[in-house]
């Protein structure tokens, strides 16, 4: 997936290549960082505006970004590990919490 966003600071538009995954119908994205000690810049521009525009292969639409609370960041980070055995061992580097975004399409 191709992420456009708006950078926190400088409001200029930030282009981030980042896997993607669909869960019950729902495109999210997870902040793993590789398991580095801080969260990733996207996330932090997600967080100061939360509009943002993605390409998946064809298709090019607009989206609100919106981080799961810890509840469902959680149950949902389990599904990952299911499907992309590496963020278990991400998750091992570091003992930050990994944010994850679902991101709907407007």
């Amino acid at each position: 997936m191709l992420l456009t966003m708006a950078g926190a600071k400088s409001g200029q538009a930030r282009l981030t290549p980042l896997e993607y995954f669909t869960i019950e119908g729902r495109t999210v994205i997870i902040g793993t960082y590789d398991g580095a000690p801080e969260n990733p810049t996207w996330a932090h521009n997600l967080r100061a505006n939360p509009m943002a525009h993605i390409e998946i292969c064809a298709e090019s639409y607009d989206v609100a970004a919106r981080e799961l609370p810890a509840d469902e960041r959680d149950a949902l980070f389990s599904s990952l590990v299911e499907r992309a055995g590496r963020m278990g061992g991400y998750r091992t580097r570091t003992t930050r919490m990994f944010p994850i975004f679902e991101l709907r399409r407007i």
